[in-house]
């Protein structure tokens, strides 16, 4: 007799919670996932924002099989000329003025492990600040820029001479020194519930970055390629980074990532030592021809506008008297229900009823809500319906508990 599938799931694959939620995937296709068993779910959080043109878009799979019948896997880094990597560089380098080469990576976590190496390569400093709550991936240097002693204090000791600093505020930023080489940024604070920085912050940032010849470092992994409405974030605050961070929603569901710099800056990893940085499969030719895919169809989405008025219709749809506040911008939104146990109960219920979301790692009383980019409005009336019934519902059960 076969193993269940859900057994050799449990024994097999390394678990990251003692309680996985366990859906069995048996397909997925636009905004949803299809289930084994007839099931159906409406996708609201796109794999963490990664399926910004939802699951299987027909242009990303037809770029993918016409690169599989060229050529898959040779040699990445550098060496070779590919056409898939360096129509896709172009692509991104159109993006932001000044930064003009482009360096191709698996993942948003590699993305920044590179930027640090980056950057106390060419400014010759070590000191390095981020922000308390950010979170910029797990590997040990990614992990080394997040504050939180939960998450970081078993694998410590980690990366020296990284500073966390404590708030968006203008006496943090002087703490910004001529011994620093770089500042590590996000434009949306993602994981404490997708809060918006404000402009003059970020731009207080950028200044004092320039006066102290420290390199600003914008964390784009879960805001760019369309997300908050404009292709990057950073370009909407008048932002310009010295390195920019990208991955996730660029592959179109395919792994990979990039951090872009300007080619003075990047030649820095060419010699003294050779390879600076080297990478196997970062910029797989079939990755990168789905991520050409995706960037143009999200061009076409128009998302400056669409996505805005998707954030109002979502706004205008989700009120309800234990939904406190709505945070974040353009598609990825956080719902606050003001207490953890309630808005577990919610997202759990929601599971139940057909739409898929999550919480934040730092800020889970609120619920995650960023679906695919080409979502219709019909579509997102549906899920907002299903929010607001799980809603009541997750009270009633509530209530019915005595609480």
């Amino acid at each position: 007799m076969s193993i269940p599938l859900r057994s050799l799931f449990l024994r097999h694959l390394a678990q990251t919670s003692p309680a996985p939620m366990g859906i069995e995937v048996d397909h997925a296709e636009g905004i949803y996932i299809h289930g084994k068993n007839g099931e159906r779910w409406i996708d609201l959080i796109s794999g963490i924002s990664v399926s910004n043109v939802g699951h299987r878009h027909p242009r990303v799979v037809e770029a993918i099989k016409s690169q599989v019948d060229r050529y898959m896997h040779v040699m990445v880094y550098g060496e070779y000329i590919q056409s898939p990597q360096v129509h896709l560089a172009e692509r991104l380098s159109s993006l932001m003025p000044g930064l003009d080469s482009v360096y191709l990576v698996n993942s948003g976590a590699e993305a920044i492990e590179g930027a640090i190496k980056l950057a106390r390569r060419s400014t010759g400093r070590k000191k390095i600040f981020s922000f308390k709550d950010a979170y910029h991936g797990s590997t040990t240097g990614a992990l080394s820029l997040m504050s939180s002693d939960y998450f970081t204090s078993p694998f410590k000791p980690l990366l020296p001479e990284l500073y966390h600093l404590d708030s968006y505020d203008h006496s943090a930023i002087e703490q910004i020194d001529t011994d620093t080489a770089a500042v590590f940024i996000e434009i949306i604070r993602a994981e404490v519930g997708a809060i918006p920085v404000e402009k003059e912050v970020l731009q207080a940032i950028q200044a004092r970055c320039k006066a102290v010849g420290a390199l600003l470092v914008v964390d784009e992994i879960q805001t760019g390629f369309g997300r908050t409405g404009a292709i990057l974030a950073s370009s909407a605050v008048d932002i310009q980074p010295d390195i920019l961070v990208l991955a996730k929603g660029m592959g179109g569901g395919l792994p990979i990532g990039a951090f872009m710099a300007s080619s003075k800056l990047m030649h820095m990893l060419t010699d003294e030592p050779v390879l600076g940085h080297i990478t196997t499969f970062g910029g797989n030719p079939v990755c990168c021809a789905a991520s050409i895919a995706t960037f143009d169809v999200i061009k076409e989405l128009d998302t400056e506008q669409s996505v805005p008025e998707k954030e109002a219709f979502i706004r205008k749809k989700l009120i309800h008297p234990a939904l406190k506040e709505i945070n974040g911008k353009g598609l990825l939104l956080a719902l606050d229900f003001g207490e953890e146990a309630l808005a577990q109960r919610i997202i759990r219920t929601c599971i139940t009823n057909g739409v898929l979301t999550d919480w934040f790692l730092f800020a889970p009383h609120k619920l995650r809500m960023a679906p695919p980019l080409n979502i219709t409005e019909e579509e997102l009336g549906t899920a907002c319906d299903i929010i607001l019934r799980s809603i009541d519902e997750a009270l009633e059960l509530n209530h019915g508990n005595g609480n």
